[in-house]
């Protein structure tokens, strides 16, 4: 197993180990208590009503998320380092088993908003007594094997992702009350600098994409490989929400040649007017956001958008989305300028002064959709065991969105990181960037 893991990592991710092999055991610990504190700081605002519903299917209450990372390490890393590890509670197993049939059944995904109980007590007592034995091999065990070591960092990269779910899960269940309440007293942005769209040209030729293993990655972003590029322009910015208003007030969403087949079938059944979260109040857009209803800003890259409506937008202005690997291309010399959660604005925020220089906010503020489906990479295995059914089951009817958000977490985050949606998906932070073809 130790092999088929080493898909997953070769070292630690952004804290690299002081004799440049292997990150020894209180290293792990320092990293494994930052990324779960960071969970508990996301939950600070929200009382226990907060914890417990589920606004829609594909959406989980933020009390499963808590359970089900933490179920995460008490299914793949305690039994790695202990064969005499007894369960904390059997029920969990299948409570909180999101989509691993190698474990065993799992609660529908559509009725987790139903578990009324455990309740959330519980599942803060259940982080903590798992934290405690977590800690206290790592505190006490100097020869933590690389199959643990990676497990370990599997495990923490995939919290990082339900932290970023937590936001957006939440953000979508603060919708559908009439109330609007806001999840936080968020941040704004200061000074903004206005930038014209401009597209960067990049000629043809054969590229290297994919990772390099000298850190974390997924087994998905692996094995690194060629591809041939024909020349290409990618925008210097995001899609604004102001670029995106002319859009809605030609007519987009009435126009059936600039969709897709099946997008114009969403437009019509789902009755999409605008991005998810906006309405028209006394002639003027409103949006939700975590920090309650507010003004559409036109300045912000436009956010909530599916892959369907980027598509239509793209082809409504002339050009069309960028392939993941022309995204990568263009994003190797990016600056790491955006804004990700640690900032604490929880939404993407206007192109400030001195972005305006190279490809700016590739990374942070919006994932971008792609124009690429979520397939394998040539050579690509999934890992063998459960941990194989991480990425490589859902490689159909997915598209692919790159770059993170203001959801994401800064340490999370690379060039060759392979974000999957379907393509009607709207509660993420997704985001427009334009590309085409170049001479």
């Amino acid at each position: 197993m130790r092999k088929t893991l080493k898909a997953f990592s070769e070292n630690l991710d952004s804290i690299p180990p002081a004799d440049g092999k292997r990150s020894e055991p209180c290293v792990l610990l320092t990293r494994y208590r930052s990324v779960r504190r960071f969970s508990e700081r996301l939950c600070k605002p929200l009382v226990n009503e907060d914890y417990v519903i589920q606004s829609m299917p594909e959406a989980s209450p933020t009390k499963w998320h808590l359970a089900h990372t933490t179920w995460f390490f008490e299914t793949f890393f305690l039994p790695a380092v202990d064969k005499c590890y007894r369960l904390f509670n059997p029920s969990y197993k299948y409570l909180f088993n999101s989509y691993y049939n190698a474990v065993g059944r799992q609660y529908p995904r559509p009725q987790r908003g139903l578990l009324a109980r455990p309740t959330v007590a519980e599942i803060w007592n259940y982080r903590e007594r798992i934290d405690e034995c977590v800690a206290g091999i790592l505190d006490s065990d100097p020869s933590l094997s690389s199959e643990a070591a990676q497990i370990l960092d599997l495990g923490l990269n995939h919290e990082q992702q339900h932290q970023e779910l937590m936001l957006t899960d939440l953000k979508h269940l603060y919708s559908c009350n009439p109330l609007r309440p806001a999840y936080d007293t968020c941040r704004f942005s200061g000074p903004t600098h206005s930038c014209a769209l401009r597209f960067d040209h990049y000629p043809g030729g054969v590229h290297w994409i994919g990772h390099d293993g000298s850190s974390f990655s997924f087994d998905n972003e692996t094995p690194r490989h060629r591809v041939f590029c024909e020349a290409f322009q990618i925008g210097s910015r995001p899609v604004t929400n102001q670029e995106y208003l002319e859009f809605i007030e030609d007519e987009g969403y009435q126009r059936p040649e600039l969709w897709l087949s099946a997008g114009w079938e969403s437009v019509q059944t789902k009755g999409w007017v605008a991005p998810l979260y906006w309405e028209k109040q006394d002639g003027k857009w409103m949006m939700m956001s975590l920090a309650g209803p507010r003004e559409v800003r036109p300045d912000e890259p436009v956010c909530h958008i599916s892959y369907f409506e980027a598509d239509a937008y793209a082809r409504w202005a002339d050009a069309r989305l960028p392939t993941e690997w022309e995204w990568e291309v263009a994003a190797q010399d990016a600056a790491e300028e955006g804004s990700f959660v640690e900032d604490g604005y929880y939404h993407p925020l206007p192109l400030r002064s001195g972005q305006n220089q190279g490809l700016a906010q590739m990374l942070g503020d919006v994932w971008e959709w792609t124009q690429s489906a979520y397939t394998a990479y040539p050579g690509f295995r999934p890992v063998a065991g459960a941990l194989g059914e991480y990425n490589g089951k859902f490689m159909c009817n997915q598209m692919v969105l790159r770059g993170g958000s203001c959801a994401t977490p800064r340490s999370h985050i690379r060039t060759t990181y392979r974000n999957f949606f379907p393509p009607e998906t709207r509660w993420q932070f997704s985001g427009i960037r334009l590309a085409g073809d170049a001479a």
